[in-house]
């Protein structure tokens, strides 16, 4: 969990030792949406322990509820993910929700397992310049985040702060993987929108952190549109 130093403060929080910075020149964000319970997944539930190794992108795996009902309640699955998704699809893509699904920067949409296809969007969206920066600076149980642009943004810009599990093996006993034993990466495991920016002068906030895993801060348009910058402690 996560909670700005000046809003209310939700649950426990521990103090880390030492401090961690962070500035990455506009890595690629990979949303993978997947499914304990979707025998189609395990190939791109794979390739994310490959992609999580690069610092050139930031790949996050959200796993969806919707399949639970067909014999196997996912153990990461979230309604929110689902959700997220869900408002992907009436935004930006053709309506429907699927698994395995990446989501590149917000924008493109394609089956997860797609490596070739994917690697060409990657590159695409590597050479673009969003011109967000984000710095972050993490000293014991405090998150600090500066963004930037250096360009005019239209509208407001939402501000996002996702922690995962780097890795975990679930092992499945009923559905359509029944008796497989998967290794998944990158897990999210909380996802909270923290502010809205115009993109004019700096945008600056502390948050407060609880536990040791990764960290990635988003800017992303209202209503699900595109990712104008990342950045992550791991």
């Amino acid at each position: 969990m996560l909670k700005p130093l000046t809003g209310l403060v939700l649950g426990t929080w521990v103090a880390l030792v030492g401090t961690a910075q962070a500035q990455q020149d506009n890595p690629v964000v990979l949303e993978l949406y997947t499914s304990q319970g979707c025998s189609s997944c395990p190939p791109a539930d794979e390739l994310m322990h490959d992609l999580a190794k690069r610092d050139d992108v930031i790949a996050l795996a959200l796993h969806v509820d919707y399949w639970d009902y067909i014999g196997w309640k996912d153990t990461f699955a979230s309604p929110q993910y689902s959700n997220r998704q869900r408002a992907y699809a009436q935004s930006g893509g053709d309506g429907r929700v699927y698994t395995p699904q990446m989501i590149i920067d917000g924008e493109d949409f394609i089956i997860g397992a797609r490596w070739r296809q994917m690697s060409q969007l990657i590159d695409q969206h590597a050479a673009e310049q969003s011109g967000v920066s984000i710095d972050l600076s993490r000293d014991g149980n405090r998150l600090a985040i500066s963004a930037n642009s250096a360009r005019s943004i239209s509208g407001d810009v939402e501000v996002h702060v996702v922690r995962y599990t780097p890795s975990s093996k679930v092992s499945i006993r009923r559905g359509e993987n029944a008796g497989r034993t998967i290794d998944y990466a990158n897990i999210v495991s909380n996802w909270t929108t923290i502010g809205m920016w115009n993109g004019n002068g700096t945008y600056a906030s502390t948050v407060r952190l609880s536990g040791n895993a990764p960290v990635v801060v988003l800017v992303q348009e209202e209503d699900h549109g595109k990712i104008l910058g990342a950045a992550r402690l791991r």
